[in-house]
């Protein structure tokens, strides 16, 4: 019996051994040690740029250890679609390259080829490469497709490009692809491309679609803007409390701000493009003709009453409609303060004020009450209460300090109010550069809605005194000039 169990562990051993040796020469293929030089030979070579020495170590890798890493692709990709560009005849101007035209000089965004001296055929053999590298890529490694498939669409664009080729549909597809798979993996110019053509195809036929691709687009881009703006709040909030950042903690602030930057441009361009489609009169009657189907749909009920509400649609009697049926099928905060936005709307600010103070106790999390707060400014500025709703957004930015869209409410409150906060020219014109200095205090706050403040800064200083009106009045610039009524604040004299 004892020689019976040990022959049977010695064969249990024997199999679990030989599994894991076969697993790691199934990863190398059937020559793992020549699979392992080959691949440091290639890399090597292709951090040198060294791609006739790579080619063959590589291509042996691809074809015998497809799984041995992701660097056969990475690499591979690199290779082949410098050969392409190669083909595609002489770089005239690299992308990142600085050109002087007149007076003027600027970075361009991508590579200029002098395409009389391309070779067709060779680009088409390279093409054929990188196309067969990412269907590999996709097969042995399927993770991060989002980026993948998004890179490969921008390869297809290039292509499309310079061999004067018709290949948005598949372009087109690989976005899609890319969408579906990881929309935050998506580059910026790609998801704004991608909607577009989503806008374009199904504006007429399909609405709801375009719709819903734009709300999927704006939570993923939403989910990163925040991630980024607690790590900036994180690291202000230390600063300010006398606090040192470390070199890391440095790089990882300007990394923030320049990807808040860049989302804040999606945001803008996907709003854009929308525009045309989400009018209340497409909204209206498509919300109406899906309302019996969804009234029970969470997810759909709360989209649509935020799309009603941010286009400012509400006055159509289905928006009560839609907002109570989302309090019953999911009464959450969320939902507490569009309700309580409707109470207000009927004159009921006690009940309306007691939903709200409801929805703010159920919150722990900052920066969905800053949400709340900027939400009822929003509403106390269509009810044309200025100082509430600025105290609103004062709450919000309490909550949330990298907020600029509450900054930008309190700039655009400012504004408006130039005629009633001042008795005579100077005075009113002040008015605005106070509107411009909240504008400032937005971007520099929020680095994703710096294009969005630049535009109000100029509109606002274009209003504000001129270098005549301020030399007339006898006024010195640089001094400070008190902003009357409900604004009081002092902004100075430009």
């Amino acid at each position: 019996m004892k020689s019976a169990k040990t022959v049977l562990v010695a064969v249990v051993l024997l199999l679990t051994g030989g599994s894991f040796t076969a697993y790691a020469q199934d990863k190398y293929g059937s020559e793992p040690d020549k699979c392992k030089t080959n691949l440091s030979l290639f890399h090597e070579a292709v951090k040198m740029a060294n791609y006739d020495a790579a080619y063959e170590p590589w291509k042996w890798c691809l074809e015998n250890c497809p799984e041995a890493s992701k660097v056969i692709y990475s690499d591979g990709l690199k290779m082949a679609e410098a050969k392409y560009d190669m083909a595609a005849g002489e770089i005239v101007v690299s992308k990142g390259e600085k050109v002087q035209t007149n007076d003027y000089i600027f970075k361009v965004e991508k590579s200029y080829y002098d395409t009389t001296k391309s070779n067709k055929a060779e680009m088409g053999k390279h093409a054929q490469e990188v196309i067969l590298i990412y269907n590999m890529r996709i097969k042995y490694f399927p993770e991060n497709l989002g980026k993948v498939y998004s890179d490969w669409a921008n390869f297809l664009f290039k292509r499309a490009v310079l061999e004067e080729l018709e290949l948005d549909d598949e372009i087109y597809e690989k976005l899609g692809l890319s969408f579906k798979a990881d929309p935050t993996g998506m580059s910026i110019k790609n998801l704004g491309k991608y909607f577009e053509t989503v806008t374009e195809l199904s504006k007429d036929t399909n609405p709801q679609l375009v719709f819903d691709t734009y709300d999927d687009i704006t939570e993923a881009v939403s989910m990163k803007m925040e991630n980024y703006s607690r790590e900036l709040d994180a690291m202000n909030d230390k600063v300010a409390k006398g606090g040192q950042l470390t070199s890391k903690e440095k790089s990882k602030k300007r990394a923030a701000e320049v990807n808040l930057t860049a989302l804040g441009q999606v945001e803008g361009y996907l709003d854009n493009t929308l525009t045309e489609v989400a009018t209340c009169d497409r909204l209206i009657p498509l919300y109406k003709g899906n309302f019996e189907s969804n009234k029970n749909n969470v997810t759909w009920l709360k989209r649509a009453v935020s799309r009603l509400n941010q286009k400012e649609c509400t006055d159509s009697p289905i928006y009560p409609q839609m907002v109570e049926a989302y309090v019953n099928a999911a009464p959450s905060s969320d939902a507490y303060v569009f309700y309580a936005g409707i109470l207000m709307e009927q004159g009921e600010d006690n009940k309306a004020i007691e939903y709200f103070n409801k929805a703010i106790g159920l919150e722990s999390d900052n920066y969905k009450k800053a949400k709340y707060y900027y939400r009822v400014a929003l509403i106390m500025k269509k009810k044309g209460s200025r100082s509430k709703a600025r105290e609103y957004a004062r709450l919000a930015i309490k909550e949330r300090p990298s907020m600029g869209s509450a900054y930008l409410l309190i700039s655009n409150l400012y504004a408006a109010s130039a005629n009633n906060c001042g008795t005579d020219e100077i005075s009113k014109r002040m008015v605005y550069v106070a509107a411009a200095d909240k504008a400032r205090q937005a971007k520099a706050a929020d680095p994703g809605i710096t294009s969005t403040a630049n535009k109000y800064i100029k509109s606002y200083m274009a209003s504000a005194p001129s270098k005549k009106l301020v030399f007339t009045e006898g006024l010195a610039s640089g001094t400070n000039h008190q902003i009357g009524c409900w604004i009081n604040e002092t902004a100075k004299i430009p």
